[in-house]
C-alpha cells in the first residue's frame, strides 16, 4: 500500500500493492524581487502494511505495541519503518459463501443472527455478498445500507447447488471485485464462510478459469486480506481423511485452493467457531480487523512495475514482547506498479 507523505502528514490511503512509483508535488511560489518563480518538488513513496500480533495460546491481539518491537524485511533486507500507527481504517467487506450442504445450515443461522453482527460495522464501511459453488455469483454489490446486506445474506442462505467448489474461482473473483468497487482507502478483507473441502479435479481439463496462483496473485495485486471462518462436519471427519489421502496427487498437480494458505499469504487468520455462534464470530472478526496496526517504510531499491516483493515481519529479539508467546501476522508480498 502506498502513501504520500509531506511533513509526516498522510495524503492518502490506498491498498498495499497499488503503490505509485513516484507521486509529485509542483508548487510554484512567486518570490518578492524575482522574475521567474521558485518551484519546490517532493516525491515520497511509502508501502504499508497491516499487521497484527496475537498472544501464542489465546489468539488475543496486543495494545501496547512499539514500533521498536518488530523488524520488517523486503526481499531479505530489513527496512526502517517510518510510519506506525494503530488506525481504525474503513472497511470493504466482501462476505463469500461456500453453498456446499456442510455450510448452508450455519450460513442460515447467520442470516438469522445478521443484524446483530453487522451492527459491528462503522457508517462507512461497506460490505458486498458473493456465494459460489461451481460459478460464483454476486448476492449483491457494496453498501453502507445493512438492511441491504442482511437481506443479502438471507438470499443467499436459501441457494442450493449440487456443483462442484471451485475455491480458487471464487477467490479470484473476490479479489476482483474488491479490486473495481470497494473504497480504495478501505481496508479490503474477504470473510469466507467454508468447510475448506474443495473439489479437486482430476485432470486439467476439469480446472475452473482461474487456478490458485492465479487467486493468489489478484490476491497481492489488490491488497486484499482474506479471513476464514471454518465449518467443521466430525461425521465426516474419517471420511475427509481417506479422501485426502486418495486425492493428494492430483492436488499436488492441480492445487484447488485452501483457506489456511490463502489466509497466510495475505495477513488474515483462519478460525473455527470454537463455542462461539457464527454471528458473534463474525462480529469479532470485524472488531479484530479493525484494531490493526499499521506500519510503513519506503523500499530501499528501484524495481521493475511487475515485480513481486516478498515481506517478513517479525518481533525484534530485543522487543518488549517475546517471540516465544507472540505470533506476527501479516501479508507475505505484493506486487511492484
Amino acid at each position: 500500500m502506498l502513501q504520500p507523505e509531506i511533513n509526516g502528514r498522510r495524503l492518502d490511503r490506498q491498498v498495499l500493492n497499488r503503490i505509485m512509483l513516484s507521486v509529485g508535488l509542483l508548487c510554484a511560489i512567486s518570490a518578492a524581487g524575482q522574475d521567474k518563480p521558485a518551484v519546490f518538488q517532493t516525491t515520497t513513496e511509502l508501502v504499508l502494511v497491516d499487521v497484527q500480533v496475537l498472544h501464542s495460546k489465546t489468539r488475543t491481539s496486543t495494545a501496547s505495541l512499539r514500533p521498536a518491537d518488530l523488524h520488517l524485511y523486503e526481499d531479505g533486507v530489513r527496512q526502517e519503518i517510518r510510519h506506525f500507527a494503530r488506525d481504525e481504517a474503513p472497511l470493504s467487506v466482501l462476505l463469500l459463501f461456500d453453498l456446499t450442504d456442510s455450510v448452508r445450515g450455519v450460513l442460515t443461522k447467520l442470516a438469522e443472527g445478521a443484524v446483530s453482527a453487522l451492527g459491528h460495522f462503522k457508517p462507512e464501511d461497506v460490505a458486498s455478498v458473493m456465494v459460489y459453488a461451481a460459478r460464483v455469483e454476486l448476492v449483491d454489490g457494496f453498501t453502507t445500507d445493512r438492511e441491504r446486506t442482511v437481506r443479502a445474506i438471507g438470499r443467499a442462505a436459501t441457494m442450493k447447488s449440487g456443483e462442484p467448489a471451485h475455491f480458487n474461482e471464487a477467490i479470484y473473483r473476490a479479489a476482483r471485485q474488491l479490486g473495481e468497487s470497494s473504497n480504495p482507502l478501505s481496508r479490503r478483507v474477504v470473510i469466507w464462510l467454508t468447510d475448506n473441502l474443495p473439489n479437486v479435479p482430476f485432470r486439467k481439463s476439469d480446472s475452473p478459469p482461474h487456478t490458485e496462483n492465479e487467486a493468489l496473485r489478484a490476491l497481492n495485486e489488490e491488497g486484499v486480506t482474506v479471513v476464514p471462518i471454518l465449518m467443521k462436519n466430525r461425521m465426516f471427519l474419517p471420511m475427509v481423511e481417506l479422501m485426502m489421502v486418495f486425492e493428494a496427487p492430483w492436488r499436488k498437480a492441480y492445487p484447488p485452493g485452501d483457506a489456511h494458505k490463502y489466509a497466510e499469504a495475505t495477513g488474515g487468520i483462519a478460525m473455527g467457531l470454537r463455542g462461539k455462534r457464527v454471528d458473534e464470530r463474525l462480529a469479532a472478526v470485524i472488531d479484530d480487523l479493525r484494531s490493526r496496526y499499521t506500519i510503513g517504510y519506503r523500499p530501499s531499491e528501484s524495481k521493475l512495475a511487475g515485480t513481486f516483493c516478498k515481506l517478513r515481519v517479525e518481533l525484534a529479539p530485543d522487543g518488549a514482547l517475546r517471540p516465544r508467546e507472540w505470533m506476527v501476522v501479516a501479508r507475505q508480498g505484493y506486487y511492484r506498479k
